[in-house]
């Protein structure tokens, strides 16, 4: 009789879900609906079909290809009058499986020239005010001519090629096919002059002090070769100053002479050390290689103000410098540089962590510029791979942030009396994690910034937040009086503004970043809180940095894309992400969830309104149905307070019943003993999906935290009811607690409802 009984149960059950069923899908489901549902769907139609270039799993396929340009260059500064002149031997390899009829090089000074582009791309109309060097540089001066000048193109023979430059491209026409696995070498002999990046802002230049010496930080000097790849071809995206750069890996070997009172290092490796320091200098350098904890100063203030109070020197002098394997150059030299070193272990190599800069940077630079270089190895090491290069370099310039190979330049001055607040000192600091931490992104994961300018800015934004945060651990000091490292970008909370902002004005990440409204939150902020939501909400740090480190070893010297990106953090951590992709890079969608309601309810051995109903429609007749355990809520008419506090084993005899039936006597002491039972529902304004992330209080004041993974939404993106069985009574519900999801709108995010704020106390506060 009791099988019987229970066949019975589950028929009317089975049959009551399809009721229900029946009722729910009486109306076609509108096409919002469709599309909700289509949140979880797989971004197939987004992706291209893996190959045997790109596989499925996001590594390099079988027949994966790169190209090599490997450089000669002869270099001389021409101090005097601020001007750069060059020759270069560049050896193009063809390791694709196509045969090229030319080569494109990149020149992209050219931005600067007479004739550029550049300013005319720009709308706006007239501004209602400006500044007098806006306003001058915009509409009373000729514009600067730093184009290249383009002497000589030459063949190996010394024959002249055929060449035609389209702006900030050049295209040199090849005498012969260049067939897979040949290689092509030709000569460009070039100059320009060289602009003031503090008055043009631009990412080379020098700086002029009041002595009437210069400061050069110099990149983007000399025509680079473009990439040619299996994705796009050539690399035909314009120079227009925004999108940085795509640029094949090679050998450098660099050649620069500059007056000989200059100190001046680069990209690459200084092979006549000791043609070019004093042995001074030199012993200064063999102590700090032996100095992991403070810099040693190599060249002292005192030593660069006594040159800087002197005429320039006349006389030249070379400094030589390789590089093997990197995809760029990038070099430094004044007579007004005080240099400093210090040794880092990575991977059981002592890594040189180098800061160059004018008297202006101290004291702020000698304190912490070297330092934020070691801790910034370390942390990305820890993160990716072991740094691979002997040297990492931090360059003072006045208003930068810019990296290439080894060396970048970085933002952070005191005031003319060496004083600096914090926000100087954390500005300095964070530009230099960040711009260090760029040899990892590209310069290494070598991915196409004129593309996709997140690939590098955001990844490296991401590890520059977990790079902070190990800042403000090992060196105390750096924050002092705080609790934690203030970091701009990385806390999820932190980008509310941005994505709860107008719609008008935002892109998905997945733009290209010259055509992004919101430059700095689109390709660094938001991108790099995903990523840091993604490992501290949603995967977890354990899986999250398995495969985040899976996709940098992959793609190490590689040229990666967002697909082999996306697609390995997925092979590596058996997580399926197409969800979290799609609405966070290629949506403009926001988080917002909030609770609906909150009903009580207590188990009943008395049909509840429910099983009525159910039976009224099916006409059942209840004489023979057994007991069942029905849920009653609180103030309903089912209702009565002889149910609250109660076991459902006190109230249900049939359960407990079926629980000395069927369990043992140490599973019946094992089993919990719910009192309450809650029922939550949980609605989502806003379109992303996330996960529901709900922390309880209890009336004896502890708490639970539950997280309810974003597929909870698959079924129903406006609405989820959850439910929550306790022995204590639940006294607060909060979503969200500690705000890791970027929800733009916490004021519906606490069950009971919180009191509203006044602007008045939040002001006080």
């Amino acid at each position: 009789m009791k099988a019987i009984k229970l066949l019975f149960i589950s028929m009317m059950l089975v049959s009551y879900g399809s009721f229900a069923q029946e009722e729910v899908q009486k109306e076609e489901p509108k096409a919002e609906e469709h599309a909700n549902i289509n949140k979880f769907r797989q971004l197939y139609q987004e992706f291209s079909t893996p190959n045997q270039y790109r596989s499925a799993s996001g590594a390099p396929g079988p027949k994966y290809y790169q190209q090599r340009a490997d450089y000669e260059m002869d270099i001389r500064l021409d101090d005097e009058n601020h001007h750069i002149y060059g020759y270069e031997t560049i050896t193009y390899t063809n390791n694709s499986p196509d045969v090229l009829d030319y080569l494109w090089v990149q020149l992209d000074q050219n931005m600067r020239a007479k004739d550029s582009k550049t300013p005319l791309i720009e709308g706006g109309g007239v501004q209602p005010y400006m500044q007098p060097a806006g306003f001058a540089g915009a509409y009373l001066q000729e514009p600067f001519d730093g184009g290249f000048n383009i002497k000589k193109v030459l063949d190996k023979n010394g024959n002249s090629l055929k060449y035609m430059i389209n702006q900030t491209m050049m295209r040199v026409e090849l005498p012969e096919k260049l067939k897979s696995g040949k290689d092509f070498e030709f000569d460009i002999e070039w100059d320009y002059n060289i602009n003031n990046h503090v008055e043009g802002r631009g990412r080379s230049g020098y700086e002029q002090f009041p002595d009437g010496h210069r400061a050069y930080v110099i990149a983007q000097f000399y025509p680079r070769m473009a990439v040619y790849n299996d994705v796009e071809g050539w690399q035909n995206s314009q120079f227009y100053g925004r999108d940085e750069f795509a640029l094949p890996f090679g050998t450098f070997e660099v050649n620069i002479t500059v007056p000989e009172d200059h100190w001046l290092d680069g990209t690459g490796k200084l092979t006549n050390r000791k043609d070019v320091y004093s042995k001074t200098e030199i012993a200064r350098y063999e102590q700090a290689q032996k100095s992991f904890e403070n810099p040693v100063v190599i060249r002292t203030q005192k030593e660069a103000e006594k040159l800087a109070m002197m005429p320039g020197a006349k006389a030249m002098k070379t400094w030589k410098l390789k590089a093997d394997y990197v995809r760029d150059f990038g070099w430094t030299s004044s007579r007004r540089y005080v240099a400093d070193a210090m040794a880092v272990k990575i991977g059981g190599k002592d890594i040189m962590a180098v800061s160059i800069y004018p008297p202006e940077g101290n004291p702020l630079w000698e304190q912490w510029s070297t330092k934020a270089v070691a801790q910034t190895l370390k942390s990305y090491s820890r993160m990716t791979f072991d740094y691979p290069y002997h040297k990492a370099i931090s360059v003072h310039a006045k208003n930068q942030g810019m990296e290439y190979p080894m060396i970048c330049w970085n933002y952070g001055r005191p005031d003319t009396d060496g004083n600096y607040s914090d926000r100087v000192k954390f500005g300095m600091i964070s530009v230099i994690i960040h711009e260090v931490g760029h040899n990892y992104f590209p310069m290494i994961v070598n991915s196409d910034e004129r593309q996709w300018t997140w690939m590098d800015e955001g990844l490296n934004t991401f590890v520059q937040y977990v790079a902070e945060q190990d800042m403000g651990e090992n060196y105390p000091a750096s924050i002092e009086g705080l609790d934690a490292y203030p970091s701009r970008r990385g806390p999820a909370a932190n980008i509310v503004p941005y994505m709860a902002g107008d719609q008008r004005y935002i892109a998905p990440i997945m733009s290209k970043g010259l055509n992004t409204y919101q430059f700095g939150s689109n390709a660094y902020g938001k991108p790099g809180t995903a990523l840091n939501i993604l490992r501290e909400t949603v995967m977890g740090r354990d899986l999250f940095d398995y495969a985040f480190r899976t996709y940098s070893q992959r793609w190490m010297f590689k040229h990666p894309t967002p697909e082999d990106f996306f697609r390995t953090m997925e092979d590596a951590s058996a997580v399926d992400l197409d969800w979290f992709w799609r609405g966070w890079f290629y949506t403009t969608q926001f988080n917002d969830m909030g609770i609906k309601s909150v009903e009580k309810y207590f188990v009943s051995n008395e049909k509840n309104q429910a099983m009525k109903d159910l039976m009224k429609a099916r006409n059942i007749d209840d004489s023979n149905i057994p007991a069942l355990v029905y849920m009653v809520k609180e103030g309903s008419a089912d209702y009565n307070d002889d149910l609250k506090g109660k076991e459902p084993a006190e109230v249900v005899g049939e359960l407990k019943t079926y629980m000395m039936d069927n369990f043992t006597a140490t599973e019946r002491a094992a089993m919990k003993s719910p009192k309450f039972f809650y029922e939550i529902k949980v609605e989502k304004p806003g379109g992303l999906v996330m996960p529901i992330i709900i922390e309880y209080t209890y009336a004896d004041g502890t708490t639970e935290t539950v997280t309810h993974p974003a597929e909870i939404w698959r079924l129903n993106d406006k609405e989820v009811g959850l439910s929550k069985a306790s022995t204590k009574e639940i006294t607060k519900i909060v979503i969200d607690p500690k705000l890791e999801t970027a929800d733009v709108d916490t004021s519906n995010n606490t069950w009971p409802t919180a009191a509203e704020v006044s602007k008045f106390d939040q002001m006080k506060k």
